[in-house]
């Protein structure tokens, strides 16, 4: 579990978890949300690489990973 937490206090990535789940939230759909979450990973990762860093798997697969609870939330309401 200390792992966990320590994956996600890496490189803010329980933003990009929470802004994952947002994202997928406001698509309205659970299909939409994946593929939102996905478009929204993209940018945030090539905003990164015009700023000259590192494009980061980890925060790219975790915003997914926000978009697929939503999509998760989105089958059950």
């Amino acid at each position: 579990m200390d792992k966990f937490i320590s994956f996600l206090k890496d490189s803010n990535r329980y933003k990009h978890l929470l802004w994952g789940v947002f994202v997928g939230l406001f698509a309205l759909s659970s299909w939409t949300a994946i593929y939102s979450a996905i478009v929204a990973a993209s940018c945030l990762e090539l905003k990164d690489k015009m700023r000259d860093c590192y494009w980061d798997w980890g925060d790219w697969l975790t915003t997914i990973a926000g978009g697929g609870i939503a999509a998760i939330l989105w089958l059950f309401l």
